[in-house]
């Protein structure tokens, strides 16, 4: 009997280890900025449970990032975004498998999930091949996105396979064909520079994935 209760325990252990690895964790706790780095004097901020990059008064400058501390490789990430802005270049992304640059050092390069005006969910190399890799029909994809409100965006990222979901439609189906392109990096947070445009995050999920 003594014997069984410690076999039960440890199968209880292991049970639930195996389920918190394979279910999604959060990436921002809704206080501070725990696990992220970036401006966060002068660009990023938490407001009311909300990650907020940029400004609808000045002009944002150049890109900038808030990124994690810890790399991804394969996994799932969800996340709600919404980009508000009226002047300049008004465009947001979500970096992933992706890494700091370090001149200027306020840049990433890597895969970015894109959003924005004729950009809305593709599939963009920033600082790197430095092009659209993919991209929806864009007559079809306004029609999935909700201008100036929240909008749900899913990256879903197994080994060479890249998938894109903005408001629960396919937008990217990508397959990279570069076997020297790194499928493992960092995830950011991204608000464009060029425009007076700010943009908000909020709860933001993560699986790893095998």
């Amino acid at each position: 009997m003594k014997y069984l209760s410690i076999l039960l325990i440890v199968l209880a252990v292991f049970s639930c280890s195996e389920t918190n690895e394979n279910s999604y964790q959060s990436l921002f706790n809704g206080k501070n900025f725990q696990g992220w780095e970036g401006d966060t004097l002068n660009t990023w901020k938490i407001e009311n449970g909300m990650i907020t990059g940029g400004s609808l008064d000045e002009l944002v400058p150049h890109n900038e990032f808030l990124c994690t501390q810890k790399a991804y490789a394969n996994f799932d990430l969800r996340l709600k975004i919404k980009l508000t802005g009226s002047e300049g270049f008004i465009n947001s992304g979500i970096q992933f498998r992706s890494s700091r640059l370090s001149d200027p050092d306020y840049e990433m390069t890597g895969y970015q999930a894109d959003f924005g005006e004729d950009y809305w969910a593709s599939l963009y190399d920033e600082s790197r091949r430095n092009k659209t890799l993919i991209a929806p029909d864009s007559v079809q994809v306004l029609d999935w996105i909700n201008i100036n409100e929240w909008n749900d965006y899913r990256v879903l990222a197994v080994d060479r396979h890249i998938q894109l979901f903005v408001n629960g439609h396919q937008s990217v189906d990508y397959r990279e064909p570069d076997e020297t392109i790194p499928q493992n990096g960092l995830i950011g947070l991204q608000i464009h520079g060029g425009g007076k445009a700010k943009v908000f995050f909020k709860d933001i999920e993560i699986k790893r994935l095998p």
